[in-house]
């Protein structure tokens, strides 16, 4: 009930019920202001982890974060509901924000050869983890989310598909889990492996953004072959994200449709998520330049603060044993995938590149 439509009663009755509102409205920003403030928390602590040791990203801490502090009781019921409420909206946000890291022309000028390579490899990678999901026994909630991570962009692009998939809480927290895993043993192999091959300077920094996961671990990976490497390496790597918006389309429209025909499937995902429109318009806007250098670095620090905050709120939900079961079969699909896209990136790019 608004003020106008209240506007008629005596100024007595007015007065209670506007009072009335207004004490409900307090009490409400008084139960919410706890879960703010420890999600806040949550998100500088992660941010400074990053900043501290980069190799570990924000969005990977929070979600440690987040698993620590929904194991424990620090966390009342009431707080997990206003935590659940901001999550999507953080998670949103900053998938859209993440569109303004992805400037169209320097995908371009990767060539046609490499652009076909990385085509190849993210839909290889995703179709071959979702079938190594089914062999191994792995829900498909989680094959997906994995196949997501792996292919496109770590952390990122399973927070985006989080939202359009069938899933439990607890394999968001695993398949994030499995790209630091695997994603930090690759800073070591890459280089090693890519040496024995014969791979050096812009061909290694090539291979590791098509094969690593997470930016920071895709740099990691590249430095020792110097600062070419890793200017290569970045913008493969980028290359890979452009596909996070027609990959979450595709998923989508594949769920409606699943979902349609099981009738008691409680979830009835968008055709197209509003979200990953907005992450495309904000890439047009990257690719025409027109926002200046401090503004594109504002959007990417709040990019990140909002996907910890949307993250931390995905963890808090999980529940450690359903984890720990799914542990070894996660384990193994999340090593099997990390060797698929190894070597289809790695002869993608001895052919086309």
């Amino acid at each position: 009930m608004t003020t106008q439509s209240i506007a008629g009663y005596p100024r007595l009755v007015r007065g209670h019920m506007l009072g009335g509102m207004t004490t409900t409205s307090g009490r409400m920003l008084h139960a919410a202001g706890p879960a703010l403030v420890i999600t806040a928390v949550a998100v500088a602590t992660s941010y400074l982890t990053n900043l501290v040791v980069p190799v570990v990203s924000a969005l990977t801490a929070a979600v440690v974060l987040g698993v620590l502090a929904g194991s424990t009781p620090m966390l009342s019921g009431g707080n997990r509901a206003v935590i659940a409420r901001l999550t999507r909206k953080m998670l949103r946000a900053g998938v859209v924000l993440l569109g303004l890291q992805l400037a169209l022309p320097a995908v371009l000028g990767l060539g046609p050869g490499v652009l076909v390579a990385v085509v190849l490899t993210i839909g290889t990678t995703f179709v071959g983890t979702v079938a190594l999901g089914r062999l191994v026994g792995v829900p498909r909630g989680l094959a997906v989310l994995v196949a997501t991570g792996f292919s496109i962009c770590g952390a990122s692009a399973i927070a985006a598909m989080e939202d359009v998939v069938d899933r439990e809480d607890s394999d968001v927290a695993t398949a994030i889990a499995l790209v630091t895993c695997y994603g930090g043993l690759a800073i070591a192999v890459v280089p090693l492996v890519g040496g024995w091959l014969g791979l050096a300077g812009p061909r290694l920094g090539g291979w590791a953004g098509l094969a690593v996961a997470e930016v920071a671990q895709v740099v990691a990976a590249a430095t020792p072959a110097g600062a070419a490497a890793i200017a290569v390496a970045v913008v493969v790597k980028l290359s890979r994200v452009v596909l996070l918006a027609p990959m979450v389309a595709l998923v989508s429209v594949h769920e409606r449709r699943r979902t349609r025909k099981a009738a008691d499937s409680p979830k009835q995902t968008p055709l197209v998520p509003l979200f990953v429109l907005g992450f495309l318009a904000m890439v047009a806007v990257r690719s025409v330049d027109i926002l200046p250098e401090p503004v594109l670095d504002v959007a990417k620090v709040c990019c990140t603060l909002l996907l910890a905050g949307a993250l931390f709120g995905l963890g808090c939900a999980v529940r450690i044993g359903p984890l720990v079961r799914t542990g070894g079969r996660a384990l193994l699909l999340g090593l099997l995938s990390t060797l698929l896209i190894g070597t289809t990136s790695f002869v993608a790019l001895a052919v086309l590149g």
